[in-house]
């Protein structure tokens, strides 16, 4: 594809926009009219939807993917999902992000070190002739498994401490309190205490929001666990490995590939975790009656 745009896609081009400007702009929810039933037929009944919109990921000037995402928290989206998917090593890999709207959706525009970006090219070559793949660049089976680091954190928590963050949770989702179409990662303490929590309409979305902002913001500790509203499936165990954690708890139900990832990587896998129940499925040793 050639750089040089014609005058009219120049023209089109959306402007840049600072991410806080445009995420205070837009809540990531708008007001729809409705109509409630069974009940009175109210005119002019209206409620909070949640906003979802494309949003293309471009690294270098190429354009990599396209997700369905909230329009927040988006410098945190590109430097979590850089990470996560193996496009850079480091937050440092990072040279800048810009975030630019436009009528079609978002452009989040990623500079990457040179290193990086011919690592992406390489992988981009491995998705040619591939079509309707969740999981992109992989050469064969074995390699999903192969690529993905062992974590070795020795720490552990109580199942208290998983219960006390569960039932919390809800108090720090805001846009899921607003709209009810959204769901949420929190990053918790060993005592249980939620430290930080990022909503999305997409649980992947949500997840790599959490460790983008995490690691941009050096908050990242290998001493505590993962919280997800959504079940566990393998692409959150994979981005789970790849971040170093150690301890991943969902809400609902692991799916058989996520358990067997969590097994092979390490990971403590926990599921079901409500009602101050879960369920443990892998790596319990990390789990004890008392806070380590």
């Amino acid at each position: 594809m050639s750089d040089v745009k014609s005058e009219a896609e120049s023209e089109a081009e959306p402007e840049a926009e600072p991410e806080a400007e445009l995420d205070a702009n837009r809540p990531a929810a708008v007001e729809r009219p409705i109509a409630r039933w069974p009940g009175p037929q109210e005119a002019n009944q209206r409620d909070m939807i949640a906003e979802e919109v494309p949003v293309a990921l471009v690294y270098n000037g190429v354009s990599h993917a396209v997700m369905m995402a909230s329009p927040l928290d988006l410098r945190a989206f590109a430097v979590g999902f850089s990470l996560t998917e193996g496009i850079v090593d480091h937050p440092d890999d990072i040279y800048g992000v810009a975030i630019a709207r436009g009528d079609a959706g978002i452009e989040v525009s990623i500079t990457v070190s040179n290193r990086c970006f011919a690592r992406l090219k390489k992988l981009r070559r491995n998705l040619v002739g591939q079509s309707g793949c969740g999981l992109c660049g992989a050469e064969s089976l074995e390699q999903l498994r192969q690529d993905l680091p062992v974590v070795k954190a020795t720490f552990t928590l109580s199942h208290d401490a998983v219960n006390i963050a569960a039932g919390n949770l809800i108090q720090h989702q805001p846009l899921q309190a607003l709209s009810g179409a959204v769901h949420g990662a929190a990053w918790c303490d060993t005592s249980g205490n939620i430290v930080k929590v990022c909503e999305d309409v997409g649980r992947h979305n949500a997840l790599d929001k959490l460790i983008g902002s995490l690691y941009d913001g050096g908050a990242f500790a290998a001493s505590g666990f993962l919280l997800m509203t959504s079940r566990a499936s393998y692409e959150i165990l994979a981005k789970a490995a790849q971040s170093g954690i150690a301890v991943v708890v969902a809400v609902s139900a692991p799916t058989s590939l996520a358990i067997d990832v969590a097994a092979a990587t390490g990971i403590t896998l926990v599921g079901f975790s409500r009602d101050d129940r879960h369920v443990v499925y892998t790596n319990g040793q990390r789990l004890s009656d008392t806070i380590g």
